[in-house]
């Protein structure tokens, strides 16, 4: 059964390429598959944005960005309706869930370029494309553990259960369960061995290719969500020194329903949320409307509420992505939220005054010329809570809330979440089971992989 399924992703993976000018993946009936040729075959592989660079979306589905009426809830997929209300099984039957399959496709796509590439001469391009394969393994494995698995804590990491570490684009073999510390152990050996591999400069056209910015920004949102301040600050320092490109949003249309562009100048890594959950999160956003916890935040001469929101009577909906021509939330790696990484770490060490300098220097770019007023702030308490105000305006609806709460609970934040529909209210309590998402009962049948507790 489980190679039934995987020569299936196979003949996918052929009939994907078969649209390319390089024909090199074929169909064997055997675990094997028909190296590609030469450099550029292997980085024809990695550029198929129709596989690659994507991120799950069960936390911007959970996550509360947004709210939705009793009518409209009632009309979605069974995934959709029970991770709005946090269910214990979410996917009710819903079988093929794309926050898992599709990373593990990412995966066994840059295992097939590893592969291949071992043995081939040395020379920059294929250094290049090794560290490119190499970071986008480490990107869908952090993806899978921030999903699927505990927030990390440092005292029960060697104990809290991981992803299935697959390392090899071999297709007869099983991997169970890592545990956290170790998946967290393989993201960073594969940055590490990426980033002298990856160039120093921002790849302006094609985004969906890695850099040693993305490498840097990518680690210090790891290291921010372990909780490890120091060292998320180091990276996103190591990032901002290479690149710390803001865009003046007074020079952004507050009308165009796509105010950003696909290579705006902010944007350091393209990803975005698979294509799925279209009517709460997705390409349509008909059924859903953002928080108005969330609009009440903004100031009236904050332009960021109406460059990512459009006002249709009392209630707003998302614009177009943060990338422009994205139909689902923009997900991947940007300046504006290193700067805030910069200065929570900052905060977080005492560093008030500074702190709050990097903040600022990130929202007089967002507000209307000479109306901003710098935020100050007596203590770092203050100044933390500033931070993750900005953080909370800034980041909307780039799948980064949920697991925010995930860590900011873990700090004695006690946030709960709570929602009501058609006289029911629906909660879900600091640090909760059901903040971890359950894998995939057709994964859980063809592996036996151990399940999460919700």
């Amino acid at each position: 059964m489980k190679k039934v399924t995987i020569l299936i992703a196979l003949i996918t993976v052929a009939a994907i390429s078969s649209c390319k000018k390089s024909q090199f993946l074929d169909i064997k009936p055997s675990s094997n598959i028909v190296e590609p040729q030469s450099a550029g075959d292997f980085e024809e592989l990695l550029d198929n944005t129709t596989v690659m660079n994507y991120t799950g979306g069960l936390a911007q589905l959970a996550s509360d960005d947004y709210e939705t009426t009793y009518a409209n809830w009632q009309t979605v997929s069974n995934t959709e309706r029970n991770s709005y209300t946090w269910a214990v099984d979410i996917y009710q039957g819903d079988v093929g869930i794309l926050d898992w399959n599709s990373l593990y496709q990412e995966v066994f796509y840059a295992n097939v370029v590893l592969d291949g590439t071992q043995s081939m001469a040395e020379s920059p391009a294929r250094d290049y494309i090794r560290g490119w394969a190499l970071f986008d393994r480490a990107y869908a494995f952090y993806d899978l553990t921030r999903n699927f698995c505990k927030s990390y804590d440092k005292s029960t990491a060697n104990s809290d259960l991981g992803i299935p570490l697959r390392l090899s684009p071999d297709i007869d073999y099983l991997v169970k369960r890592s545990t956290l510390q170790q998946s967290y152990n393989q993201i960073f050996a594969d940055l590490t061995t990426a980033l002298p591999l990856l160039p120093a400069i921002r790849p302006s056209a094609n985004l969906n290719r890695p850099s040693q910015i993305a490498a840097y920004a990518l680690l210090a949102r790891i290291y921010l969500s372990m909780r490890d301040y120091a060292s998320a600050e180091t990276n996103a320092d190591k990032a901002l020194a290479l690149y710390s490109t803001l865009i003046d949003y007074n020079t952004v249309s507050q009308t165009s329903s796509t105010p950003f562009s696909k290579t705006n100048d902010e944007l350091i890594y393209n990803s975005s949320q698979v294509v799925a959950y279209s009517d709460f999160t997705g390409s349509s956003f008909a059924l859903s409307t953002i928080s108005q916890s969330v609009i009440s935040l903004y100031d009236n001469n904050d332009l960021r509420l109406a460059t990512y929101f459009k006002k249709s009577g009392t209630t707003y909906t998302k614009k177009r992505g943060y990338y422009g021509t994205g139909l689902y939330p923009f997900t991947g790696l940007a300046t504006d939220e290193l700067y805030l990484i910069k200065a929570e770490c900052l905060a977080r060490d005492g560093n008030t005054d500074e702190a709050m300098t990097w903040l600022n220097n990130l929202l007089i770019k967002r507000f209307r010329s000479g109306t901003f007023v710098p935020l100050t702030a007596a203590n770092s308490t203050e100044a933390l809570s500033l931070i993750l105000t900005e953080r909370r305006k800034e980041l909307i609806w780039r799948g980064l809330r949920w697991h925010d709460l995930k860590r900011l609970n873990l700090e004695g934040a006690n946030i709960t979440l709570s929602r009501s529909l058609n006289g029911v209210n629906y909660t879900i309590p600091p640090n909760d089971p059901r903040y971890v998402f359950p894998i995939p009962s057709d994964e859980i049948a063809l592996s036996g992989i151990q399940q999460n507790a919700r």
